[in-house]
């Protein structure tokens, strides 16, 4: 090979035979990075506990945004504003309806969200879309393709789409969850709907925070189904057939009898509520109302018995129950002395010299007498 190096370009070597390529011309840079680095520092400058008070009252959409991703985050200081903020919120919050949807994947819970949404946003009502996706941790967000399915709605001033945090265990994300729910009561949003991804466990977090359940439900699915849906029909307040349209009419009419039959066979309610069964096509936005409907005559019968603000009641000792869990748990495995020795008694497990009890409670012996 040639040595002779006519430019920066190995093409041009003697070697690469009807190769050529000319030298560029330099370029300057895309940016300027001095500017860049200004403007970072000032989109990651914090405000005052009162700017996004007064900014989230106001219903600045920003500055929620803002006050919800302090919220995610896991950096202590960002936590402690977080709570700042949210406790000067607690007085707004509270006078909204709070719903839970959910249903087995592919049912067409954004479709259904979306008509859902619309048919309320459309009477001037104001609407928060949050999620909770147990599978995040794995996917690192896969709950982001719902807000660019449910384009008409993310693009509506009334509603305010946000996914639930990308990593973290369930009982963490739900939490943060609640605590978005404050914020968004208290800049104006009337209607809270929190959407589960999955079916499991996650269903029974989403119900630990809402007023009302609906559960999403196809017509013709197939036994092997039956017993997810049987913990999850319990707690459904209404449960609606989609996708009732076309040729699949009369199945989701049939499926709509067969539910309802199912239904009286459960536990009767504390509410007082008897669950019904509806049919809907989120697609051609029909039976939309009637669920609404439903939800409202809910709302009034819970609220003239007590039942409303009973359950509101029991989810805020529940929630403080689950944090302090919550934090204890990450404070014993964040201590360096505990952190120092889990490895060693782990090793002692697996080696057959320790019982796994006997490991567990001599850390948490350790922990306890630490400071």
């Amino acid at each position: 090979m040639s040595d002779k190096k006519l430019d920066h370009h190995i093409e041009n070597n003697s070697d690469y035979k009807g190769l050529k390529v000319n030298k560029g011309i330099p370029q300057p840079e895309s940016v300027n990075n001095e500017s860049v680095k200004r403007f970072l520092k000032k989109s990651r400058k914090l405000l005052t506990t009162q700017q996004y008070v007064e900014g989230i009252l106001r219903g600045d959409i920003t500055v929620l945004s803002k006050a919800v991703t302090l919220v995610e985050s896991a950096n202590e200081k960002h936590q402690k504003l977080a709570q700042e903020i949210i406790s000067e919120c607690l007085p707004y919050s509270g006078k909204s309806i709070r719903i839970g949807i959910t249903g087995v994947p592919g049912v067409g819970k954004s479709t259904f969200i979306e008509a859902l949404g619309s048919y309320l946003t459309n009477k001037g009502k104001k609407l928060a879309v949050l999620a909770i996706d147990p599978s995040s941790q794995n996917t690192k967000g896969s709950i982001l393709g719902d807000k660019t399915r449910m384009e008409e709605l993310a693009g509506n001033k009334n509603a305010y789409i946000r996914p639930s945090p990308s990593a973290g265990s369930l009982g963490g994300v739900a939490r943060k969850t609640r605590e978005i729910i404050i914020l968004c009561e208290a800049a104006g949003f009337n209607h809270i709907f929190i959407e589960t991804v999955g079916v499991g466990q996650s269903e029974t977090a989403v119900h630990s925070m809402t007023d009302f359940f609906l559960l999403l439900m196809l017509a013709g699915a197939g036994d092997e189904l039956q017993g997810i849906k049987r913990g999850i029909m319990e707690m459904a307040d209404v449960i609606a057939i989609n996708k009732a349209d076309g040729n699949n009419v009369e199945k989701a009419q049939m499926a709509r009898v067969q539910y309802q039959n199912a239904i009286h066979l459960f536990p009767k309610k504390g509410s007082g509520w008897t669950p019904n069964v509806l049919t809907c096509s989120a697609v051609k936005n029909e039976g939309i109302s009637d669920i609404w409907e439903q939800i409202e005559t809910y709302k009034i019968q819970t609220k003239n018995n007590g039942y409303f603000s009973e359950k509101r009641n029991r989810q805020a000792i529940y929630w403080m129950h689950e944090t302090i869990e919550e934090q204890l748990k990450r404070n014993f495995y964040s201590h360096p002395e505990i952190k120092k020795k889990l490895n060693d008694l782990e090793k002692d497990v697996l080696n057959d010299k320790k019982s796994s009890f006997t490991a567990a409670w001599d850390l948490l012996d350790r922990f306890s007498k630490l400071k």
